[in-house]
């Protein structure tokens, strides 16, 4: 029989060995999922649900360069479940973060799909697992051009301002030198007098398209008439009609109603006007068209002038853009009205639409929601009369107008 202590001796050693035993294993389990782990391409849980909760296109990429998952945004920049990842740039982007293991940010400027005009885009790269690399492309292109917007409107801004206020500081002193020459003065006073106008307008017209731009809604909405838009805005420019010998005529449905400013709609269709009148011959006609086409109201301004190129068509409504230059300096114009009219057709949820031809006119149509016309709260004869005095009376002649054209 065994003594006490040879049992205890033996009984030590199993478990020593037990326990070397159980180590071993669990060495040796761990050594495999490390293993598995540095050799596996099976995305981690949850990045794919990641993936699909993205608005930017992402994608994962293993390490031949292929993709293994995306989001539904990615497709934009050709980016393909189960195809190899083909732009260069971002191949570049995920081998340096695979060699390093450090996420890395950069600005490129890639392709997008079929397009041919290259986006910014912000990349970041980081790694997900051993072998893994979550790629996020993001669209700054827009971001870009806003923040360029806003430094030419800047930089616009100071050159357009500058003008006028040399030049009123070149005829006051010129009116100074000549203080003993009374027509002399007259003619400086007058013509300070003009720049001073322009000056009026250019601020003006710059306020109207900031608020237009910086507000997030219109600071009065109720319902509005658009004859008494029309007719506001054709009061206000019979003197520019009458001295440039341009007739102006009214036509086409009456009674419309849109939501909306009504400041902003006389300020935009006076633009449309202005323009009109400015580059329409002696002896010519520009007309107002109002057209009620299902649930939109169509206000189209007509001229039978010298019509726009097509390549000014594509720029005619950017800020202090001119078609012509020569012609808009000499006869005060900003730049700024047509822009104003897009905008304020905008905010009123419509769009506004050009159509040209040289040498034969064009048509600029403001497209805006229309709504059933309020219920008149006290009538009033005599108002009635002389809102439909002011809207032109039924016997004016009435334009035909069609889908971006008046004739």
């Amino acid at each position: 029989m065994p003594s006490p202590q040879l049992a205890l001796f033996a009984l030590a050693i199993g478990v020593i060995m037990g326990a070397g035993v159980v180590l071993l294993v669990t060495w040796a389990y761990r050594m495999r999922q490390q293993a598995m782990q540095e050799t596996t391409t099976a995305i981690p849980a949850g990045i794919t649900d990641v993936l699909n909760g993205m608005d930017d296109a992402a994608c994962v990429v293993d390490p031949s360069g292929l993709v293994v998952a995306t989001t539904a945004a990615a497709a934009r920049f050709d980016i393909t479940q189960g195809a190899v990842l083909e732009n260069n740039e971002l191949r570049r982007l995920v081998r340096g973060v695979r060699t390093s293991g450090v996420g890395e940010t950069e600005t490129l400027r890639i392709s997008a799909g079929a397009s041919l005009d290259p986006r910014l885009v912000s990349a970041r790269a980081s790694t997900v697992g051993p072998r893994l690399i979550l790629l996020i492309v993001r669209d700054v292109t827009e971001r870009e051009r806003l923040d360029q917007m806003r430094t030419d409107f800047v930089a616009n801004t100071s050159h357009e301002l500058k003008t006028p206020v040399a030049s009123v500081s070149l005829l006051a002193e010129a009116i100074e030198s000549a203080a003993d020459d009374p027509d002399q003065v007259r003619i400086f006073a007058a013509r300070i007098t003009a720049e001073a106008g322009r000056l009026g307008r250019l601020t003006g017209r710059i306020m109207s398209l900031s608020r237009l731009q910086a507000a997030e809604s219109l600071s009065q909405v109720e319902p509005v008439s658009i004859d008494e838009v029309v007719a506001a805005s054709m009061e206000a420019h019979g003197v520019q009609a009458d001295s440039a010998g341009v007739e102006l005529h009214r036509g086409g449905d009456r009674g419309a109603w849109v939501r909306g400013d009504a400041q902003v709609l006389v300020e935009a269709v006076g633009n449309l006007l202005a323009n009109a009148i400015l580059y329409s011959p002696k002896g010519s006609r520009v007309g107002v068209g109002i057209k009620v086409a299902g649930d939109v109201v169509e206000i189209a301004v007509t001229d039978q002038g010298i019509g726009i190129s097509e390549g000014d068509r594509e720029r005619i409504f950017e800020r202090f853009y001119r078609a012509d230059e020569a012609r808009s300096r000499r006869t005060g114009g900003t730049g700024l009205g047509l822009s104003i009219v897009k905008h304020a057709t905008q905010r009123h949820g419509g769009e506004v639409r050009v159509w040209s031809r040289q040498g034969k006119g064009s048509t600029f149509t403001m497209r805006l929601p229309l709504i059933d016309a309020p219920e008149p709260a006290t009538p009033k004869k005599r108002s009635k009369k002389k809102s439909k005095k002011r809207a032109g009376g039924d016997d004016q002649p009435s334009a035909t107008v069609r889908d971006g054209e008046s004739e």
